[in-house]
């Protein structure tokens, strides 16, 4: 590196922002993730040992990530490469591979790449390191905000150990945003600024787990606040609102907040919860969510876990959905409220699914039985002449309308498929039924 390059790299490192030059160097000073860096904890002892393996990073946005390489770069013995997924070309890694090669061959160095957004990675990309992650050639850390169980190439999976990230608490996010704000060093301790209780808690709040967004928004507050009589920058609540005005929802329609959210929001109705299945769908509503979709849960939910304990619950359901396509939002808000209420409320049953399940099961593992004669259609020519129809007992010319005829192939005579549950109006089905069939035994 010469003079030139050394100013430039001081000049972006004091320019660079707070978040950036906060950024933890050593294990000590990271806040948060006990439950991977905790001193009795495997990362830890493998870092601190210097005997890391190929590893992926999972995470929300902000929540140490990136963190952690640069801790682990700032303690290995090898060599430290970085690129990143969104902008690298196979061009990039050749030279990476390549140096790594020459360094393992010629000195016995190891390499450890570390690729920021490694979902961004084509198959086809993914690939190409695969074969020098398997052989030693480059040690993996990879970072990304997708599940890489859906994202990353399972056979990288196979080779790495994943470490899912977690939001930050806000206690965490309270202590970053004060050593911002009194680090004199690399945060904005020269500044002379303070930060009252209301605005401390209200950033740790609003940040939602993402420590970037804090730091970003302290920085903001004491960048453009004047200074009071006293000399002294006073972060206030009201200065602390306009710098997050909203707080930053995390929802991707295509990943992990997506399913994680919508399978909350259906185990709130199946669970009878009306009060977390209307949280869930503000979540979703706020986030932008497709009303659609929504519906189209809400539907589903009413038939399998509801089912006949309410018939109702379904019209309710599809008159819902329909309403939804015709209102669009805001309004269509009040209309899923009203069904996911409705059918968290609903007495449950899950008969109607298990039956078909079990019918479903049973067609698929034995031979096709032959439908009775009396049941098969009469209606054609000829039909009579093959015996099709006849013995067919017409149910409405027998009491309560039921003649106790069998139904099934006969080999699966006595088969049980639905059983209605003590649940809602299945119950009364499941009466009706067991009345039907013993007055038909008194005849």
């Amino acid at each position: 590196m010469d003079l030139f390059q050394y100013m430039n790299e001081v000049k972006k490192e004091k320019e660079s922002p707070l978040a950036s030059r906060l950024r933890p160097t050593t294990l000590e000073e990271v806040v948060g993730q006990q439950h991977i860096i905790g001193k009795d904890k495997l990362l830890y002892r493998a870092i601190k040992a210097d005997k890391i393996s190929s590893v992926i990073f999972y995470g929300p946005p902000g929540t140490g990530k990136t963190t952690l390489a640069k801790v682990i770069a700032n303690t290995t013995s090898a060599e430290f490469t970085q690129i990143n997924a969104t902008s690298a070309g196979k061009k990039d890694m050749e030279e990476v591979i390549n140096g790594a090669k020459e360094r393992l061959g010629m000195y016995g160095k190891r390499t450890i790449l570390f690729v920021d957004e490694i979902h961004r990675f084509n198959k086809g990309q993914q690939d190409y390191l695969l074969p020098f992650v398997e052989d030693g050639t480059v040690i993996l850390i990879g970072a990304t905000t997708e599940n890489p169980y859906f994202e990353v190439n399972g056979a990288l999976i196979s080779r790495s150990v994943i470490f899912e990230l977690k939001s930050l608490q806000k206690e965490d996010i309270k202590q970053l945003i004060l050593r911002a704000v009194t680090d004199k060093e690399k945060g904005l301790g020269s500044y002379n600024a303070d930060i009252t209780e209301e605005a401390l808690d209200f950033l740790a709040d609003m940040s939602n787990g993402d420590a970037r967004s804090a730091l970003n928004a302290i920085e903001l507050g004491v960048l453009t606040t004047e200074r009071s009589d006293d000399g002294i920058i006073h972060i206030t609540l009201e200065t602390a609102q306009e710098c997050i005005q909203k707080r930053v929802l995390r929802y991707d329609k295509d990943g992990d907040n997506h399913y994680d959210t919508i399978s909350a929001f259906i185990k709130s109705m199946r669970g009878s919860d009306p009060d977390a299945a209307v949280y869930y769908l503000a979540r979703m509503l706020a986030a932008g969510e497709e009303v659609a979709f929504i519906a189209r849960r809400i539907m589903i939910c009413a038939a399998e876990d509801v089912s006949n304990a309410d018939p109702n619950a379904l019209v309710v359901a599809t008159s819902a959905a329909q309403a939804v396509e015709r209102l669009g939002m805001p309004e269509a808000r009040i209309v899923l409220a009203q069904a996911a209420t409705y059918v968290a409320c609903a007495p449950k049953s899950n008969s109607a699914i298990c039956a078909i399940d079990k019918a479903m099961e049973l067609v698929q593992q034995r031979r096709t039985d032959p439908i009775p004669p009396y049941l098969q259609d009469a209606h054609y020519k000829s039909a009579h002449k093959l015996g099709h129809g006849l013995g067919y007992q017409y149910s409405h010319s027998y009491k309560n309308h039921y003649s106790g005829q069998p139904y099934l192939p006969e080999a699966l005579q006595g088969t049980t498929f639905y059983e209605c549950s003590e649940q809602g109006y299945e119950a009364v089905q499941k009466a009706w039924l067991q009345k039907l069939k013993d007055e038909a035994e008194e005849i």
